[in-house]
Protein backbone atom coordinates (compact mmCIF):
# COMPACT_ATOMS: atom_id res chain seq x y z
CA UNK A 1 0.00 0.00 0.00
CA UNK A 2 1.40 3.35 -0.64
CA UNK A 3 -0.50 5.64 1.59
CA UNK A 4 -1.98 8.62 2.55
CA UNK A 5 -1.79 11.97 3.75
CA UNK A 6 -3.01 15.69 2.87
CA UNK A 7 -1.64 18.60 0.31
CA UNK A 8 -2.53 22.36 1.41
CA UNK A 9 -6.15 23.33 0.89
CA UNK A 10 -5.15 26.48 -1.07
CA UNK A 11 -5.31 26.82 -4.42
CA UNK A 12 -2.55 29.42 -6.93
CA UNK A 13 -3.91 31.03 -10.24
CA UNK A 14 -3.93 29.30 -12.97
CA UNK A 15 -1.22 29.03 -15.05
CA UNK A 16 -1.36 30.33 -18.58
CA UNK A 17 0.25 27.14 -20.23
CA UNK A 18 2.70 24.00 -20.00
CA UNK A 19 6.30 24.58 -21.24
CA UNK A 20 7.34 25.46 -25.20
CA UNK A 21 7.04 22.82 -27.64
CA UNK A 22 5.08 20.80 -24.95
CA UNK A 23 1.11 19.44 -25.47
CA UNK A 24 -0.64 22.12 -23.32
CA UNK A 25 -4.33 21.48 -21.88
CA UNK A 26 -6.88 23.94 -22.37
CA UNK A 27 -7.46 26.73 -20.03
CA UNK A 28 -10.08 26.27 -18.04
CA UNK A 29 -13.78 27.57 -19.17
CA UNK A 30 -15.28 30.49 -17.67
CA UNK A 31 -17.37 29.89 -14.54
CA UNK A 32 -16.13 26.32 -14.42
CA UNK A 33 -15.88 27.01 -10.69
CA UNK A 34 -18.92 28.19 -10.29
CA UNK A 35 -20.39 24.96 -12.06
CA UNK A 36 -18.33 22.22 -10.23
CA UNK A 37 -19.67 19.77 -7.28
CA UNK A 38 -18.04 18.72 -4.22
CA UNK A 39 -18.76 15.09 -3.07
CA UNK A 40 -20.16 14.86 0.51
CA UNK A 41 -17.90 14.52 3.44
CA UNK A 42 -16.91 11.12 4.21
CA UNK A 43 -17.76 10.21 0.09
CA UNK A 44 -14.51 8.74 -1.07
CA UNK A 45 -13.41 8.78 -5.10
CA UNK A 46 -10.82 7.02 -6.61
CA UNK A 47 -8.86 7.44 -9.93
CA UNK A 48 -7.82 4.00 -11.38
CA UNK A 49 -4.94 3.83 -14.16
CA UNK A 50 -3.71 0.48 -15.98
CA UNK A 51 0.12 -0.21 -16.18
CA UNK A 52 2.43 -2.05 -18.57
CA UNK A 53 4.69 -4.56 -18.99
CA UNK A 54 7.10 -2.55 -20.95
CA UNK A 55 6.56 -2.49 -24.48
CA UNK A 56 5.84 -3.86 -28.16
CA UNK A 57 8.12 -1.62 -29.53
CA UNK A 58 10.42 0.91 -28.89
CA UNK A 59 13.02 2.70 -31.18
CA UNK A 60 13.15 5.30 -33.38
CA UNK A 61 10.23 6.98 -34.94
CA UNK A 62 12.37 6.88 -37.81
CA UNK A 63 15.77 6.04 -39.43
CA UNK A 64 16.56 9.66 -38.91
CA UNK A 65 20.36 11.17 -37.84
CA UNK A 66 18.42 13.10 -34.65
CA UNK A 67 16.26 9.90 -34.21
CA UNK A 68 12.86 10.29 -31.63
CA UNK A 69 12.32 7.47 -29.12
CA UNK A 70 8.78 6.40 -30.21
CA UNK A 71 6.95 3.56 -28.26
CA UNK A 72 4.24 0.95 -28.48
CA UNK A 73 3.09 0.04 -24.54
CA UNK A 74 2.06 -3.09 -23.64
CA UNK A 75 -0.92 -2.36 -21.18
CA UNK A 76 -1.27 -5.11 -18.12
CA UNK A 77 -4.20 -5.85 -16.49
CA UNK A 78 -2.41 -4.72 -13.19
CA UNK A 79 -3.05 -0.89 -11.78
CA UNK A 80 -2.88 2.28 -9.47
CA UNK A 81 -5.66 3.22 -7.54
CA UNK A 82 -5.45 6.79 -5.98
CA UNK A 83 -8.25 7.47 -3.28
CA UNK A 84 -9.33 11.28 -1.58
CA UNK A 85 -12.25 11.23 1.57
CA UNK A 86 -13.22 14.45 2.09
CA UNK A 87 -13.34 15.47 5.84
CA UNK A 88 -16.24 18.03 7.12
CA UNK A 89 -13.60 19.98 8.81
CA UNK A 90 -9.72 20.49 8.39
CA UNK A 91 -7.46 18.05 10.81
CA UNK A 92 -4.14 16.41 11.06
CA UNK A 93 -3.48 13.76 8.49
CA UNK A 94 -3.19 10.22 9.56
CA UNK A 95 0.49 8.69 10.23
CA UNK A 96 1.00 7.29 6.57
CA UNK A 97 3.99 8.01 4.23
CA UNK A 98 2.26 10.95 1.53
CA UNK A 99 1.65 10.14 -2.22
CA UNK A 100 4.55 9.67 -4.19
CA UNK A 101 6.56 12.88 -5.23
CA UNK A 102 5.10 12.90 -8.90
CA UNK A 103 2.13 12.68 -7.90
CA UNK A 104 1.44 15.12 -5.15
CA UNK A 105 3.28 17.26 -8.01
CA UNK A 106 0.98 16.26 -10.37
CA UNK A 107 -1.97 17.07 -7.95
CA UNK A 108 -0.60 20.62 -7.34
CA UNK A 109 -0.16 21.15 -11.13
CA UNK A 110 -3.94 20.20 -11.23
CA UNK A 111 -5.31 22.31 -8.72
CA UNK A 112 -2.80 25.31 -10.27
CA UNK A 113 -4.40 24.93 -13.52
CA UNK A 114 -8.07 25.15 -12.50
CA UNK A 115 -7.57 27.32 -9.71
CA UNK A 116 -8.46 25.26 -7.31
CA UNK A 117 -8.37 24.64 -3.38
CA UNK A 118 -8.66 21.03 -2.38
CA UNK A 119 -11.22 20.89 0.39
CA UNK A 120 -10.06 18.86 3.19
CA UNK A 121 -9.32 15.34 3.39
CA UNK A 122 -7.31 12.35 3.06
CA UNK A 123 -5.14 10.95 0.25
CA UNK A 124 -5.11 7.04 -0.08
CA UNK A 125 -3.23 5.15 -2.84
CA UNK A 126 -2.45 1.45 -3.28
CA UNK A 127 -0.57 -0.21 -6.60
CA UNK A 128 0.17 -3.47 -7.98
CA UNK A 129 3.01 -2.31 -10.12
CA UNK A 130 6.33 -2.99 -8.84
CA UNK A 131 8.67 0.79 -9.19
CA UNK A 132 11.97 0.87 -11.57
CA UNK A 133 11.37 -2.65 -13.65
CA UNK A 134 9.34 -0.88 -16.93
CA UNK A 135 5.56 -1.24 -15.55
CA UNK A 136 5.14 2.07 -15.85
CA UNK A 137 4.58 2.36 -12.09
CA UNK A 138 4.94 6.67 -11.69
CA UNK A 139 3.10 7.44 -14.85
CA UNK A 140 0.05 5.01 -14.33
CA UNK A 141 0.20 6.59 -10.43
CA UNK A 142 0.21 10.59 -11.78
CA UNK A 143 -2.61 9.71 -14.31
CA UNK A 144 -4.78 7.89 -11.42
CA UNK A 145 -3.79 10.60 -8.88
CA UNK A 146 -5.54 12.78 -12.22
CA UNK A 147 -8.32 10.94 -12.41
CA UNK A 148 -9.12 11.04 -8.74
CA UNK A 149 -8.99 14.59 -8.85
CA UNK A 150 -11.01 15.36 -11.81
CA UNK A 151 -13.89 13.39 -9.93
CA UNK A 152 -13.18 15.43 -6.71
CA UNK A 153 -14.40 18.51 -8.31
CA UNK A 154 -16.96 17.06 -10.45
CA UNK A 155 -15.07 18.20 -13.95
CA UNK A 156 -15.28 16.35 -17.15
CA UNK A 157 -12.33 14.19 -17.83
CA UNK A 158 -9.82 15.98 -19.94
CA UNK A 159 -6.80 13.89 -21.32
CA UNK A 160 -5.45 17.14 -22.81
CA UNK A 161 -4.79 18.33 -19.16
CA UNK A 162 -3.22 15.12 -18.05
CA UNK A 163 -0.79 15.10 -20.81
CA UNK A 164 -0.06 18.63 -20.70
CA UNK A 165 0.60 17.79 -16.50
CA UNK A 166 2.59 14.52 -17.76
CA UNK A 167 4.97 16.71 -19.68
CA UNK A 168 5.65 19.31 -17.11
CA UNK A 169 6.95 16.10 -14.93
CA UNK A 170 8.33 13.23 -16.96
CA UNK A 171 8.83 11.10 -19.71
CA UNK A 172 5.72 8.93 -19.98
CA UNK A 173 3.84 6.10 -21.64
CA UNK A 174 0.75 6.12 -23.28
CA UNK A 175 -1.49 4.91 -19.96
CA UNK A 176 -3.48 7.51 -19.97
CA UNK A 177 -5.47 6.02 -23.28
CA UNK A 178 -7.35 3.06 -23.64
CA UNK A 179 -5.76 1.85 -26.86
CA UNK A 180 -2.65 1.00 -27.98
CA UNK A 181 -0.78 3.85 -29.85
CA UNK A 182 2.12 4.83 -31.28
CA UNK A 183 3.59 7.16 -29.07
CA UNK A 184 6.50 9.92 -28.62
CA UNK A 185 7.15 9.40 -24.87
CA UNK A 186 9.36 12.66 -24.45
CA UNK A 187 7.45 14.72 -26.50
CA UNK A 188 4.26 13.58 -25.09
CA UNK A 189 2.53 13.02 -28.54
CA UNK A 190 0.34 10.08 -30.51
CA UNK A 191 1.57 9.67 -33.79
CA UNK A 192 -1.07 6.45 -34.49
CA UNK A 193 -3.47 5.28 -32.44
CA UNK A 194 -3.85 1.63 -33.29
CA UNK A 195 -6.99 0.71 -31.92
CA UNK A 196 -8.30 -1.70 -28.19
CA UNK A 197 -8.64 -4.56 -30.51
CA UNK A 198 -6.29 -6.83 -30.00
CA UNK A 199 -5.17 -8.48 -26.23
CA UNK A 200 -2.75 -11.62 -25.48
CA UNK A 201 -1.92 -13.63 -22.80
CA UNK A 202 1.56 -13.42 -21.13
CA UNK A 203 3.92 -15.13 -18.97
CA UNK A 204 6.61 -12.69 -17.74
CA UNK A 205 9.44 -12.50 -15.10
CA UNK A 206 10.97 -9.49 -13.64
CA UNK A 207 14.82 -9.75 -13.35
CA UNK A 208 17.14 -7.98 -10.67
CA UNK A 209 18.01 -4.96 -11.00
CA UNK A 210 16.64 -1.63 -11.94
CA UNK A 211 17.10 1.10 -15.12
CA UNK A 212 18.11 4.81 -14.68
CA UNK A 213 16.30 5.40 -17.88
CA UNK A 214 17.95 8.59 -18.41
CA UNK A 215 21.35 7.71 -18.49
CA UNK A 216 20.82 4.94 -21.09
CA UNK A 217 19.03 7.11 -23.53
CA UNK A 218 22.33 8.44 -25.06
CA UNK A 219 23.47 4.84 -25.68
CA UNK A 220 20.06 4.07 -27.34
CA UNK A 221 20.01 7.12 -29.60
CA UNK A 222 23.44 5.66 -31.18
CA UNK A 223 21.73 2.36 -31.39
CA UNK A 224 19.02 3.56 -33.12
CA UNK A 225 21.38 5.22 -35.52
CA UNK A 226 23.17 2.17 -36.31
CA UNK A 227 20.06 -0.18 -36.96
CA UNK A 228 17.56 2.31 -38.08
CA UNK A 229 16.40 0.45 -41.28
CA UNK A 230 15.74 -2.61 -38.85
CA UNK A 231 13.64 -0.92 -36.53
CA UNK A 232 11.70 0.87 -39.49
CA UNK A 233 10.99 -2.91 -40.97
CA UNK A 234 10.30 -3.78 -37.75
CA UNK A 235 7.95 -0.71 -36.46
CA UNK A 236 6.35 -1.80 -40.37
CA UNK A 237 5.23 -5.07 -39.70
CA UNK A 238 3.85 -3.54 -36.40
CA UNK A 239 1.44 -1.47 -37.70
CA UNK A 240 0.69 -3.34 -40.74
CA UNK A 241 -0.24 -5.97 -37.74
CA UNK A 242 -2.35 -3.88 -35.52
CA UNK A 243 -4.04 -2.63 -39.16
CA UNK A 244 -4.96 -6.46 -40.27
CA UNK A 245 -5.91 -7.64 -36.56
CA UNK A 246 -3.20 -10.25 -36.69
CA UNK A 247 -1.65 -11.39 -33.02
CA UNK A 248 0.78 -13.02 -34.16
CA UNK A 249 1.98 -10.27 -36.69
CA UNK A 250 2.15 -8.35 -33.88
CA UNK A 251 3.84 -10.90 -31.38
CA UNK A 252 6.70 -11.44 -34.39
CA UNK A 253 7.36 -7.74 -34.50
CA UNK A 254 7.62 -7.26 -30.76
CA UNK A 255 10.28 -10.63 -30.71
CA UNK A 256 12.36 -8.54 -33.64
CA UNK A 257 12.06 -5.08 -31.19
CA UNK A 258 13.00 -6.87 -28.16
CA UNK A 259 16.21 -8.56 -30.00
CA UNK A 260 17.34 -5.60 -31.37
CA UNK A 261 17.26 -4.12 -27.68
CA UNK A 262 19.31 -7.10 -26.46
CA UNK A 263 22.40 -5.10 -28.54
CA UNK A 264 22.64 -2.13 -25.67
CA UNK A 265 19.86 -3.35 -22.75
CA UNK A 266 19.93 -7.15 -22.91
CA UNK A 267 17.88 -9.45 -20.45
CA UNK A 268 19.32 -12.16 -19.09
CA UNK A 269 16.75 -14.59 -19.75
CA UNK A 270 16.39 -13.65 -23.44
CA UNK A 271 18.20 -16.04 -25.04
CA UNK A 272 16.31 -18.64 -23.22
CA UNK A 273 12.99 -17.69 -24.13
CA UNK A 274 14.24 -17.27 -27.53
CA UNK A 275 15.65 -20.99 -27.78
CA UNK A 276 12.27 -22.57 -25.92
CA UNK A 277 9.33 -20.65 -27.38
CA UNK A 278 8.14 -22.92 -29.71
CA UNK A 279 8.43 -25.90 -27.79
CA UNK A 280 5.56 -23.89 -25.06
CA UNK A 281 3.55 -22.39 -28.41
CA UNK A 282 4.05 -18.93 -27.62
CA UNK A 283 3.94 -16.16 -30.39
CA UNK A 284 6.54 -14.36 -29.51
CA UNK A 285 8.77 -12.68 -26.73
CA UNK A 286 8.34 -9.35 -24.99
CA UNK A 287 10.52 -7.41 -22.67
CA UNK A 288 10.31 -4.01 -20.95
CA UNK A 289 12.99 -2.45 -23.16
CA UNK A 290 14.15 0.38 -20.36
CA UNK A 291 13.15 -2.61 -17.72
CA UNK A 292 13.51 -5.66 -16.39
CA UNK A 293 11.52 -7.77 -17.46
CA UNK A 294 11.14 -10.32 -20.22
CA UNK A 295 8.42 -13.37 -21.10
CA UNK A 296 6.16 -14.68 -23.64
CA UNK A 297 3.12 -13.45 -25.77
CA UNK A 298 0.29 -16.00 -26.56
CA UNK A 299 -2.62 -15.28 -28.88
CA UNK A 300 -4.50 -17.97 -27.34
CA UNK A 301 -4.66 -18.92 -23.58
CA UNK A 302 -2.58 -21.30 -22.48
CA UNK A 303 -3.79 -24.65 -21.09
CA UNK A 304 -3.39 -25.66 -17.77
CA UNK A 305 -0.84 -28.04 -18.24
CA UNK A 306 1.07 -25.86 -20.46
CA UNK A 307 1.12 -23.29 -17.48
CA UNK A 308 2.74 -25.77 -15.37
CA UNK A 309 5.26 -26.58 -17.74
CA UNK A 310 6.31 -22.86 -17.95
CA UNK A 311 6.57 -22.16 -14.52
CA UNK A 312 9.34 -24.99 -14.12
CA UNK A 313 11.07 -23.66 -16.62
CA UNK A 314 11.14 -19.89 -15.67
CA UNK A 315 11.63 -21.49 -11.60
CA UNK A 316 14.53 -23.51 -13.62
CA UNK A 317 16.10 -20.02 -14.86
CA UNK A 318 15.98 -18.94 -11.31
CA UNK A 319 12.23 -16.90 -11.46
CA UNK A 320 8.89 -17.19 -10.42
CA UNK A 321 6.66 -16.12 -13.86
CA UNK A 322 4.02 -14.25 -13.12
CA UNK A 323 0.63 -14.67 -15.79
CA UNK A 324 -1.63 -12.14 -16.75
CA UNK A 325 -3.68 -10.16 -19.34
CA UNK A 326 -1.73 -7.78 -21.52
CA UNK A 327 -3.60 -5.45 -24.28
CA UNK A 328 -7.09 -4.56 -24.50
CA UNK A 329 -8.75 -7.24 -26.79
Amino acid sequence: MRASSSLPSSGTPPRAGVSAGRPGPTAPRPGIRARQGRPPSGRTVSGVCHGTLGELYQGPLRPDAEPEIAVVSFPVDRHSWVYFTPRAAAGPPPHAPPLGEKSAAAARLFLDRYGLALPPGDWHAHSELPVGVGMASSTADIVATLRCLFRVFSLPYDADVVVGILADIERADSVFLDEFALYLSGRHRVVRRLGPGLGFHTVYVTEPGTVDTAAVTPLLLDHYRRRGEEYRRCLTDLVKGFGSGDPAAVARAATVSAALSQEVLPKATFGSLQAHRERFGADGVFVAHTGCLAGYLFASRPRAGVKSELSAFFRSLGHQCTFARGGYG
